[in-house]
C-alpha cells in the first residue's frame, strides 16, 4: 500500500524549493550538479550557485586544453585524473570520512577532498561538459562511475585517485569489504540521478543522526522523501524524530502512514506502542 503525504514547501528554506523545482523535472533532465549545490545551499545559506558552477565550467576547459585532438575514452579519464589528482591534488578523505563537510559539494570543490560519491560527482560533471558522458555505479560500500557506454566495462575510482578498475577488480574490492560475496549485475548499474542524490542524503541523515543533530538528520529525511515521496522507512524515521522533537501531530501521522504501509514489518508491535503514547498525549 503507498501512502503519500502532502508536503508544505512554503515554509520551507528557498533553497529546498530550488531543490524541489530541480527534481520535478525527468530523470535525464536534471543537472545532479546543480541540484546538489542546492543541497548545499541549505546548509549554506550565502552559498553562490552560479559561481561554482562556473568553477566546474572552468575545469572541464582546462582538461579540453589537456586534451588531444583524437582522443578515445581511457586518454580522457587518464587526462581529467592527471588534472584533478596531480594538478589540483583532489583526494579522498580518508582522515575524517565522517565529516558532513565531505557531503557538500562546495566544500569538496574548496577543499579538494571528499567521499567516493561527491568526488564522483565533480569528476561526473567534468566529464558531461567534454561531452563524454558518465555514470554513477552504487556499487556496495563504495560508490564508482563509469562511462555511460554500456558495453565498455570500465569503472573509475574517484575517491582512490581516479583508478581505473574492471569488473573483476570490483570483485575483488566486494570482497576486501564484506567477504566472500559474488558480484551481481545489479551491483555495477548504473545509479539515477534521483538515487544519486538519494544516496547523498542518506550519508547526511546517518552522519547528523550519529551526532545527535535532530533537526539536520530530519531536514536530510525530508529531502529524501521530496525525492521518493511516501517511501516507508523514510516515514517511520520521521515519525519517531517528530516524536523527540515534540511535533506529535506530525509524528502520529507519519507513524501511522508507516504502519498503513507495511501493517507487518518487525517494528510495528513498537511502534503501535508509540502511537498509543503519542494519541493519549494528544488528547490531554
Amino acid at each position: 500500500m503507498e501512502v503519500i503525504i502532502q508536503i508544505d514547501l512554503m515554509n520551507v528554506p528557498i533553497a529546498r524549493q530550488f531543490f524541489h523545482r530541480e527534481i520535478q523535472q525527468p530523470d535525464e533532465q536534471i543537472n545532479l550538479e546543480r541540484a546538489a549545490l542546492y543541497l548545499a545551499q541549505e546548509e549554506y545559506p550565502q552559498l553562490d550557485v552560479e559561481a561554482y558552477l562556473n568553477a566546474l565550467d572552468t575545469m572541464a576547459s582546462e582538461v579540453e586544453e589537456r586534451l588531444p585532438a583524437e582522443s578515445y575514452p581511457l586518454r580522457i579519464i587518464q587526462t581529467i585524473n592527471r588534472y584533478l589528482y596531480d594538478d589540483l591534488g583532489f583526494a579522498g578523505n580518508t582522515a575524517d570520512y565522517y565529516d558532513p563537510r565531505n557531503s557538500y559539494i562546495n566544500d569538496v570543490i574548496d577543499r579538494r577532498t571528499g567521499i567516493p560519491i561527491t568526488l564522483s560527482l565533480v569528476y561526473l560533471a567534468i566529464a558531461r561538459r567534454l561531452d563524454f558522458p558518465m555514470v554513477g555505479v552504487g556499487m556496495p560500500g563504495h560508490f564508482l562511475i563509469r562511462p555511460a557506454v554500456a558495453e565498455m566495462e570500465v569503472f573509475v575510482d574517484a575517491f582512490h585517485g581516479g583508478e581505473v578498475m574492471f569488473p573483476q577488480d570490483c570483485q575483488e574490492r566486494l570482497s576486501q569489504l564484506y567477504g566472500p560475496v559474488e558480484m551481481s549485475p545489479r551491483f555495477l548499474a548504473a545509479v539515477t540521478p534521483r538515487q544519486f542524490l538519494g544516496r547523498m542524503l542518506t550519508n547526511l541523515k546517518v552522519i547528523y543522526l550519529n551526532r545527535s543533530d535532530l533537526l539536520k538528520g530530519l531536514a536530510a529525511i525530508e529531502r529524501i522523501l521530496l525525492l521518493f515521496p511516501g517511501t516507508p522507512p523514510e516515514l517511520r524515521d520521521r515519525g519517531v524524530l517528530y516524536y523527540r522533537l515534540n511535533r506529535l501531530a506530525e509524528s502520529r501521522q507519519d507513524l501511522e502512514a508507516y504502519l498503513a504501509a507495511v501493517p507487518t514489518a518487525e517494528d510495528a508491535g513498537v511502534l503501535q506502542q508509540l502511537l498509543a503514547v503519542i494519541r493519549k498525549s494528544l488528547e490531554e
